[in-house]
């Protein structure tokens, strides 16, 4: 048996017909099982009181609030994120840290490939998976837009992006104001493009975090098994985080930014007249 680095692509364990089960796809399951328990407990174990179990989720729940309250300025409105941004920010949480479990990367089955024996681990870190960091980054900027859809209008929020009702508007008016309704036109294709760039940024960058501290921790537990290893796993537990609190925060800023208000600086003409002077 050789040392190899972990590939790209996560490797199917089996298959379920012409499904194919990844290392990868067992952990974000194993993460989706323990919400579903600790979401069971929780049901069965709720008191006016809380203590125990139930006081460290309220705690966890209350401090995510808290914090979308400071973005949003408004408590309706960070309710209604709070589902997508603290599911978001847990999810990626304990995936990433159920990376840094003993046994995950080292067991596995051991095949032959190109006349060489590589170990195909059982575990692997779910984020280390361009698809789940993709899914998610989709899932961010598409439910932004639905909500914003929801929250303002489609006309309106369909507007920010293909000004044509700009246009129509200028051609009354005339003059300068044809030019500026043509560049916001423009400028509102471009902001289609940035929806992609959006997707792009999110899941490359947190699987470009967790592949290489994947990477990074695989190297050095391969060259040197006890101690030293360790003040970088502790490492990776705050890069998790923060990866975990960088995606959830932009998630929450497109939310926000799609849902606001579009104000219209359309002139009257009496505001088009000059001030009289004295």
């Amino acid at each position: 048996m050789i040392f190899a680095l972990p590939p790209l692509v996560a490797e199917p364990i089996f298959h379920l017909g012409n499904f194919a089960v990844t290392n990868t796809y067992i952990n974000s399951t194993l993460a989706v099982v323990f919400f579903f328990v600790a979401g069971l407990v929780l049901r069965n174990k709720t008191a006016l009181i809380p203590r125990g179990i139930q006081n460290v989720a309220e705690g966890i729940l209350e401090f995510i609030l808290s914090y979308i309250d400071g973005v949003t300025r408004d408590r309706k409105k960070s309710m209604k994120f709070l589902p997508i941004v603290g599911g978001l920010f847990l999810f990626i949480l304990i995936s990433n840290w159920a990376g840094l479990i003993p046994g995950t990367g080292s067991i596995g089955r051991h095949v032959l490939v190109n006349g060489q024996v590589e170990l195909v681990p059982l575990f692997r870190p779910a984020n280390t998976d361009l698809n789940m960091t993709l899914a998610m980054a989709v899932f961010a900027v598409v439910a932004s837009h639905v909500i914003g859809i929801i929250t303002i209008g489609f006309f309106k929020y369909a507007n920010k992006f293909i000004k044509l009702g700009d246009i129509v508007k200028s051609f009354r008016k005339g003059g300068i104001s044809i030019m500026v309704a043509f560049i916001e036109f423009a400028v509102g294709l471009i902001e289609i493009f940035s929806e992609i760039a959006k997707i792009v940024s999110l899941s490359l960058r947190l699987f470009g975090n967790v592949f290489a501290g994947e990477v990074l921790l695989t190297v050095l537990a391969s060259l040197i098994a006890y101690f030293v290893p360790l003040p970088f796993m502790f490492l990776e537990i705050l890069v998790g985080l923060i990866q975990a609190v960088v995606f959830s925060m932009l998630t929450l800023v497109y939310l926000t930014m799609a849902t606001a208000e579009i104000h219209e600086h359309d002139l009257t003409e009496d505001q088009l007249e000059p001030t009289p002077t004295l």
